[in-house]
């Protein structure tokens, strides 16, 4: 899984390459496709249940450190809730915490969480002020293996309802487990990114933009740019003045 420990010796770029494509400048062909094709994919949601459907942020919190829905809470050091303020105007979602985040309690920590504070600082964005993370798995799956089909199952209330106190502008999904469980598709990362996607909410529709996780951008550096790209589309679909849902 593109998680954040599985990082390579590669140094940490202290920022994105220099050669990236203008968030002002013409939409590019992929950028462009986003618009038809968003018009034509049916929302995707992920409900919570009853056990999540009614709980307050400080209620979710302590569920979701008490939870033993599955083995991973045998192996855990703490569950990762998330991180950043509960009226952020925008969601990342990751895959599932890795050695640093199981640690530390905070998703996306070490290499691949600079990498991610860097790409979000290059759009004007911070973390403690404009941006809620969270993972799809709220514990670490031993090893940093891969998340299990059952393990995302029973997590997924607790990431639906998590979307629903925030309700944001719109959600960046970074790696593939992400995108797979946001938009419950198991089509592979590269066809789901470069266009937007919707999941519904409550009778309205966030947009949803899919990218490579930072611990992949750190074995494939030259995907970085790629990654920009669809952090410019994330910016056009629900950045400043964007609408939030009600």
């Amino acid at each position: 899984a593109d998680l954040s420990a599985d990082t390579s010796s590669d140094r940490l770029p202290d920022r994105l390459p220099d050669r990236l494509p203008d968030p002002s400048s013409d939409p590019s062909t992929e950028r462009a496709a986003a618009t038809a094709q968003h018009a034509h994919d049916a929302p995707a949601t992920v409900s919570s249940t009853s056990r999540t459907a009614d709980l307050s942020w400080p209620e979710l919190r302590e569920a979701v450190r008490g939870c033993t829905a599955c083995g991973l809470c045998r192996g855990r050091t703490q569950t990762v809730f998330g991180i950043g303020a509960t009226d952020s105007p925008w969601m990342v979602v990751g895959e599932a915490p890795g050695a640093e985040e199981d640690a530390s309690g905070e998703p996306f920590v070490g290499q691949a969480g600079r990498l991610l504070d860097s790409m979000l600082g290059a759009l004007g964005l911070s973390r403690e002020r404009d941006v809620f993370i969270a993972n799809v798995l709220k514990c670490r799956p031993p090893g940093n293996r891969n998340p299990a089909p059952e393990e995302v199952r029973q997590c997924q209330p607790f990431l639906a309802r998590q979307i629903e106190l925030l309700q944001p502008r719109g959600i960046l999904a970074m790696g593939r487990f992400a995108a797979q469980a946001l938009l419950r598709t198991d089509a592979a990362i590269g066809s789901l990114r470069g266009r937007v996607h919707r999941y519904a909410l409550n009778g309205a529709e966030l947009p949803v933009v899919v990218t490579y996780h930072p611990a992949y951008l750190l074995r494939e550096p030259l995907e970085k740019a790629r990654a920009w790209a669809d952090l410019c589309l994330a910016r056009e679909r629900f950045g400043p003045g964007a609408p939030r849902p009600r």
